[in-house]
């Protein structure tokens, strides 16, 4: 069997053990709506994130605030904002959480490489990276592997490393793909979406990633969470981390018109 039918037969095998798995119950990653977190447990799912390129450093101490506020997981922001949220966060429980490649991936590996370094230095306690999208859908994998293990071998066992795989602009093929490589590139979780593509997160994604990777990689679920009950739903399906803007209305109850 050569490559692209193994990859064909594997996407299928996934595929099909997904379908079993929603077939059998309503929630795709096996946790019943009666065992969905309480609101406190919430908080430590999220990382409460600031991505966008007009973001202030008044935005960025907001957001910071809000983090510790709540005890969320993280903050998650760009690399210039990376010292500024260490040194507020330093001795608490939230983590600085840096983007690398963002939002395109489409730039070279030791770019990537040196972003990442960069942010590690000045106190990032988690590297969020873009694959190299294009490079995925030529099917050139062994550049989309190096490209992620630029990055891993720079954060290695001391920082955790998310892939972003940006799901929407994938077929399930290519998500089951990515993610595979992802784990063998030495990734810690695999995640949805940037926020800046066509669609974020969904249901359906959370659910073939969790059952694409083995127990020991995380899934993150990012873009257009914006409710409790957004949240509960990618929990269920599988995700152990979620990115969002709408934090604080997850935790609250309420709704954020936010687009991350």
């Amino acid at each position: 069997m050569n490559r692209e039918d193994l990859v064909e037969a594997i996407t299928r095998e996934v595929v099909s053990r997904l379908k079993n798995s929603e077939s059998a119950s309503p929630a795709a990653g096996g946790q019943s709506a009666a065992a969905a977190p309480s609101t406190m447990q919430l908080n430590r799912y999220v990382d409460h994130t600031l991505l966008k390129p007009e973001s202030t450093s008044a935005q960025i101490d907001k957001l910071v605030a809000e983090a510790k506020e709540h005890n969320f997981r993280a903050v998650c922001v760009n690399g210039t904002w990376t010292e500024r949220c260490a040194r507020q966060l330093r001795g608490t429980d939230v983590d600085v959480a840096v983007v690398v490649g963002f939002p395109l991936g489409a730039m070279a590996s030791r770019i990537k490489a040196a972003e990442a370094r960069h942010a590690v230095e000045e106190g990032a306690d988690e590297i969020d990276m873009v694959i190299n999208i294009g490079a995925l859908k030529s099917r050139d994998l062994d550049l989309v592997r190096r490209d992620i293990l630029s990055v891993t071998r720079v954060t290695g066992t001391q920082r955790v490393t998310k892939v972003i795989i940006e799901a929407a602009l994938l077929t399930d093929e290519e998500k089951v793909l990515a993610c595979q490589i992802a784990e063998d590139a030495g990734a810690d979780f695999v995640k949805t979406s940037t926020g800046f593509a066509k669609g974020g997160a969904t249901v359906h994604d959370v659910a073939l990633m969790r059952n694409t990777v083995s127990p020991k990689i995380e899934v993150k679920a990012a873009g257009g969470i914006r409710s409790r009950e957004d949240a509960i739903a990618m929990i269920e399906a599988g995700a152990t981390r979620l990115g969002t803007s709408a934090g604080i209305a997850i935790v609250t109850g309420g709704r954020s018109t936010d687009a991350y």
